[in-house]
């Protein structure tokens, strides 16, 4: 019912709004805007009120949590691209959702009495609330004057990054917090509390960070264990990112790696991000998020360093147009190096509720995949525009700059075949055995060849 009537209001309220705007000192048009105003306030509480009824605690949470994620990947690509707009915007959409998961828990909260669990859970917010979200907010304000002024400023983009992932921690920690619930029978024993060191930790959770595991499982064995649905999502994102590897594949194929120090990067970050994607399928080397982290970290090594070899190509580049693309993919792999990174670091955990194994970070485990098949495709977009911006500088300044004091562009030799097959020794003597060997003919059959012979 109150969808339907936020339905029905919906463009009567930007009608209200327009003719506002077109008349701001009209008080007709005011009073008109404030009762549609009202209107709308009011079937918007009873929605949300309606959803509450029928939203656990826990899924909030979750669905919170997943909501931040994105936003914090949205913010990130705001302040690449310059985008002063998408960055407020976003950065007050975390703002309200934290906001919002606060209010919520310490409401819930006060239907408990006070005890070991609501101190733990409400700790938990208060740290949101006093410490991150302020912190957040300075980081936010700081960028946007950094971008909004005339001249830009330069400002620390990992502060902006560390401050919006502590926002995704809060409020995952105070969903774990909130996990804590433990059976009558269990609390009674106050004992347990004492040794327990909490921390804001779910007793039911993994956090594979410090390789607190399940019955010595690790992350990589956790994520195996996925329900076949979510094992779908994740095999549906690899094969998108296997399309872009084999485009990789065939890039660098062409070229040999001697003296093309681009060429042997983009050969490690394809080998990298392959043990990344492996690692949401349960495979491969990397066991846990401190591995996958660390992977990042190389991804985004490998990434500055290819970074600095095609700025040094595109500075010798004559054409601007071939200059600008080049600079244009360079900027997408730090983008995407970021977000790597951002996704890398968010921590897998398993909860054990009702004897049902829960997973989380499926949604941070797709934007991984998503994230490295970004990255992929920059890297082939950057080899192919070094290559051309390369021939550009060739055909300017002569043969000698294809190879060039950066990079050298050599086709790679086609691997070499004998001319003649060459025969195994076992196939040449069965082949000389068979030959050898005697035919056997009747003398019945050879007087019948005689005499057709004396016919002609």
């Amino acid at each position: 019912m109150a969808a339907t009537q936020i339905d029905s209001l919906c463009p009567q309220v930007i009608n209200a709004a327009l003719t506002l705007a077109a008349r701001p000192q009209s008080k007709v048009a005011q009073d008109n805007m404030d009762v549609f105003k009202d209107q709308w306030e009011k079937q918007v509480r009873v929605l949300t009120e309606a959803v509450d009824d029928i939203t656990s605690v826990d899924d909030f949470l979750s669905v919170s949590e997943n909501h931040i994620l994105e936003d914090v990947n949205k913010c990130v690509i705001a302040l690449q691209e310059g985008d002063v707009d998408t960055l407020d915007r976003t950065a007050g959409a975390i703002r309200g959702r934290a906001a919002r998961v606060i209010h919520i828990i310490n409401a819930e909260m006060e239907n408990y009495e006070a005890g070991v669990y609501t101190e733990k859970v409400l700790e938990a917010t208060k740290l949101l609330s006093e410490t991150v979200m302020p912190r957040f907010a300075e980081q936010v304000e700081v960028a946007i004057e950094a971008l909004s002024a005339n001249v830009p400023q330069p400002f620390e983009e990992n502060e902006f990054i560390d401050a919006s992932r502590l926002v995704y921690d809060g409020v995952r920690d105070i969903r774990k917090a909130v996990l804590m619930i433990r059976t009558p029978e269990e609390l009674e024993d106050d004992s347990d509390f004492e040794q327990e060191d909490y921390d804001v930790r779910s007793r039911t959770s993994v956090q594979t960070e410090d390789d607190q595991l399940i019955a010595g499982q690790s992350a990589r064995a956790i994520m195996a264990q996925l329900p076949q649905e979510e094992k779908a999502k994740i095999a549906e994102q690899v094969e998108i990112f296997h399309q872009e590897k084999s485009k990789l594949d065939a890039e660098v194929a062409k070229w040999d790696d001697s003296g093309n120090d681009i060429i042997v990067l983009a050969k490690q970050m394809c080998m990298i991000m392959m043990e990344m994607t492996d690692f949401t399928r349960g495979k491969g080397p990397l066991k846990n998020t401190s591995d996958v982290i660390n992977a990042a970290k190389k991804i985004a090594e490998a990434g500055s360093r290819m970074d600095k070899l095609a700025r040094a190509v595109a500075d010798q580049c004559p054409d601007s147009a071939c200059k600008q693309d080049l600079l244009a993919y360079l900027q997408r792999i730090a983008l995407y190096c970021h977000q790597l990174n951002i996704c890398s670091k968010v921590k897998a955990e398993v909860q054990n509720l009702g004897g049902e194994l829960i997973v989380s970070g499926l949604d941070s485990a797709t934007s991984l995949i998503q994230a490295a098949k970004n990255l992929m495709n920059a890297v082939v977009l950057t080899v192919k525009a070094s290559y051309v911006a390369s021939t550009k500088y060739q055909k300017v300044y002569g043969t000698a700059a294809v190879n060039s004091p950066v990079v050298s562009w050599k086709m790679k030799a086609p691997e070499k075949k004998p001319l003649v097959k060459r025969e195994k020794p076992e196939e040449f003597q069965t082949r000389v055995r068979r030959g050898s060997q005697k035919k056997h003919i009747s003398p019945v059959q050879a007087l019948s060849e005689f005499k057709a012979m004396d016919s002609f």
